[in-house]
């Protein structure tokens, strides 16, 4: 069916946004209430991940769509997804047609769900057998950084989330997350005071993961949202994300019971694997310090600890915040300010402000979101095809495939190596933030169909465009923004982190 573009509920970005922020403390609720299903430990919509899950877009959609209905002119709502539709339909004041089937989406993703957890499982299982013999590098009451692999760590002790921390504390060993696998596993394994988490899996552990599935139960309130549970079930069942975080939570529960570390520190975001750590640590006297990941901003809803169903429960015994902006908002988001202490930015190094220039090119860095990576480039072909010259840069961890044009090149140097930029166009990421403190002109481009989460802090507002006035937007050359590094960040204090990993008696810290 071909529609008229010109007749496209106009500024619908914006009005997806806007209603995805109202959205979300019924996404808390509901997720509170999905929390104790079986298998839900292992999912990412009840946690109200807004990276990991669609839930929260499909709750907006409802939302949308009541709101139209208020209208005095009539709207066409296209929808192809069987379960939205279904749930669309059963709304008071909807006429709808013969809904999409069902069944094939059913069976795809059952499939699918099925090969993904048999090929963890063989996965897990044969890295469970050769990470084995790095158990011997983590001892009962060492201090332990649990990581994510990542392609900027390296094996001399350095870390993407912690930087030179290691160095800095040669008491210090790092974990690999489960995450770890191939190429980056191997070579930070180099590192002798490395260890990967899979050692501390076995065979049972691997072969158990074949079962795992989030099966919620619709009772109470979930029974209106019917469809968009299921729908967000099915999905998650259809990939190995559930079998990894269980995978996760298995091996760490052992290596908690088995080594009891004295402490554990991690990049914290409150995902599930994450919340079953602090539940195993509490269980066998582990401390736990959750290193604020990156960026908060206002649609990571997952940092709240109303989406908990123990609540403080949960959490680290200590959250380590990067600086004043987002302690704040980590505190407006439920963490008792009891347990909040800024330690520092190990990550973001203070920017030079000699990065604009008026007539340089326009940098593009891609998301972790392949979907929205690929907003990002017709993004860029649109400013190349008017002859503005632009940089792409690639995820570092997620690749991306597009044709280098005479206006429109790959870049291999990260944002904060870049100089004479005369413009940052954004999506997810902190490449924003980054861009706001270099003193570049930066837009956020915001999507129909995708939430691009933001991560600024609440009092850093940067331009808004979308796909369809990008260009016209990056010509009205809108002024730097005027941050200061040391409104967000604070430089790395030693002295805490020492106090913090190893109960340095001779530190008097308190928690700001």
């Amino acid at each position: 069916m071909s529609l008229d573009t010109s007749r496209k509920l106009p500024m619908l970005e914006k009005l997806l946004e806007d209603t995805f922020v109202q959205i979300l403390p019924l996404w808390t609720k509901l997720g509170i209430a999905m929390a104790n299903d079986p298998g839900a430990d292992a999912a990412r919509a009840p946690t109200a991940t807004a990276y990991g899950s669609d839930f929260g877009i499909c709750l907006a959609w409802e939302k949308i769509a009541e709101t139209l209905m208020t209208r005095t002119e009539r709207c066409l709502i296209v929808c192809d997804d069987p379960w939205l539709f279904r749930h669309l339909a059963g709304l008071s004041g909807i006429n709808a047609g013969h809904p999409p089937i069902l069944w094939p989406q059913k069976a795809y993703h059952f499939i699918r769900g099925t090969l993904a957890r048999l090929k963890v499982a063989l996965r897990v299982a044969v890295l469970s057998l050769t990470a084995h013999p790095v158990r011997i590098r983590i001892s009962s009451n060492d201090s332990v950084l649990l990581v994510y692999s990542h392609p900027q760590s390296r094996a001399d002790s350095y870390d993407a989330y912690f930087g030179d921390l290691m160095t800095k504390m040669p008491r210090l060993k790092r974990l690999l997350h489960g995450d770890s696998t191939g190429n980056d596993l191997n070579r930070l394994l180099d590192d002798k005071r490395t260890a990967a988490i899979h050692a501390w899996g076995n065979i049972a552990d691997a072969v158990r993961l074949l079962f795992v599935r989030w099966s919620p139960k619709m009772e109470g309130e979930k029974e209106r949202f019917r469809w968009l549970i299921l729908r967000a079930a099915a999905i998650e069942n259809g990939g190995g994300g559930p079998a990894m975080i269980r995978w996760q939570s298995y091996c760490q529960e052992r290596w908690l019971k088995h080594v009891k570390p004295a402490c554990v520190c991690w990049p914290w975001e409150n995902h599930s694997w994450e919340r079953n750590l602090c539940r195993s640590a509490k269980k066998y006297g582990v401390k736990t310090l959750g290193y604020q990941h990156t960026a908060v901003g206002p649609h990571q809803i997952n940092y709240s600890t109303a989406t908990n169903p123990d609540g403080l429960s949960s959490i680290p015994d200590m959250v380590i915040c990067n600086g004043p902006a987002y302690r704040d908002e980590i505190a407006a988001w439920g963490v008792p300010a009891e347990r909040l202490i800024i330690g520092g930015a190990l990550r973001f190094k203070k920017f030079q402000k000699n990065c604009y220039d008026p007539s340089g090119p326009i940098f593009i860095p891609l998301s972790a979101d392949s979907q929205v990576s690929q907003r990002q480039i017709r993004a860029a072909e649109k400013l190349a095809a008017s002859k503005n010259r632009v940089l792409i840069k690639e995820h570092p961890m997620y690749p991306a495939n597009f044709r280098e044009t005479q206006y429109m090149s790959r870049t291999k140097q990260m944002l904060t190596e870049q100089k004479g930029l005369s413009a940052v166009v954004f999506c997810t990421g902190t490449s924003g933030l980054e861009a706001v403190l270099m003193g570049v002109p930066t837009y956020r481009l915001i999507l129909d169909d995708k939430i691009a989460i933001d991560i600024l802090p609440l009092d850093v507002k940067v331009p808004a465009v979308t796909l369809g006035d990008i260009e016209s937007q990056i010509k009205l050359n809108v002024a730097a923004p005027s941050a200061e590094w040391d409104q967000i960040f604070s430089e790395p204090d030693m002295k805490i982190w020492n106090f913090l990993l190893f109960d340095d008696k001779h530190a008097n810290i308190t928690s700001t």
